[in-house]
């Protein structure tokens, strides 16, 4: 799809997408989050980032982090839509080494370890395209259903006919998030850029085990096998009401 986007004041940041402007920051004024987190080879992971500025965040001696979000935007300054994030957990090559694989999982917790999203479906086109234009996010319009009235989040991701995964994962918790902010990296016009999202949730639980994941008979399932899934999630999170603010992009 190609790009719509045009800025039109620097301060704060416009850009129009259909004729309707879009300024920034981009609120999120509420939405649900099932996360799932798992173990990966930094190897496999690597070979799916798209250039040679990022580098896959070891937790572990060969071994990185991989989350699967997916999320109900009911209120949102780009619509009311469903998405699946699919992502890696990196760092810009060059940046201070910190305390190896500790550092990392303590930046993990506390918000502060970036991501590349490899795949971003949602399920409304105004919001692919203006996620594609603005933040050059690999947003696509797929088919996804994403359930929350029962006692575990259930969500399908079926794109070009076929079932890219079922994910399942508990719901719950009486938790309150304040604000962090978090990053992610994207490439626009083959420049990285980094864009940063301040987010606070309350209704918050973290559960260890009760994952379920099964892959489809589609690219993307092939390309999650590589990492190693289907198997046991790290952890998973559940945020009931999300609130979020993304600021326009920075070139790095």
């Amino acid at each position: 799809m190609k790009p719509a986007a045009r800025e039109q004041d620097s301060n704060p940041k416009q850009y129009v997408i259909r004729g309707q402007t879009v300024t920034m920051p981009c609120v999120v004024r509420d939405a649900c989050v099932a996360t799932a987190t798992w173990v990966v080879s930094s190897g496999a992971a690597q070979a799916l980032l798209p250039g040679p500025e990022l580098q896959i965040a070891e937790i572990l001696p060969r071994r990185g982090l991989l989350s699967i979000a997916c999320i109900d935007y009911r209120d949102n300054d780009l619509g009311d839509y469903n998405e699946v994030s699919v992502a890696l957990f990196v760092r810009k090559r060059g940046k201070r080494r910190i305390v190896p694989y500790v550092g990392t999982a303590i930046d993990m917790m506390r918000g502060a370890l970036p991501t590349h999203i490899l795949h971003l479906p949602v399920d409304q086109s105004f919001t692919c395209e203006a996620g594609r234009a603005i933040w050059g996010f690999p947003k696509t319009v797929d088919d996804i259903d994403f359930d929350t009235t029962g006692d575990r989040a259930r969500c399908i991701w079926n794109k070009d006919g076929h079932t890219v995964l079922k994910l399942t994962l508990p719901l719950g918790g009486h938790r309150d998030l304040p604000e962090q902010t978090l990053r992610t990296y994207s490439y626009i016009d083959g420049a990285l850029h980094e864009t940063r999202f301040a987010s606070s949730a309350d209704g918050m639980g973290v559960h260890l085990g009760g994952v379920q994941i099964e892959l489809g008979a589609h690219p993307i399932a092939d390309e999650l096998r590589s990492l190693g899934l289907p198997k046991p999630a790290l952890m998973s999170m559940w945020m009931g009401n999300m609130r979020g603010r993304f600021e326009a992009p920075e070139r790095c």
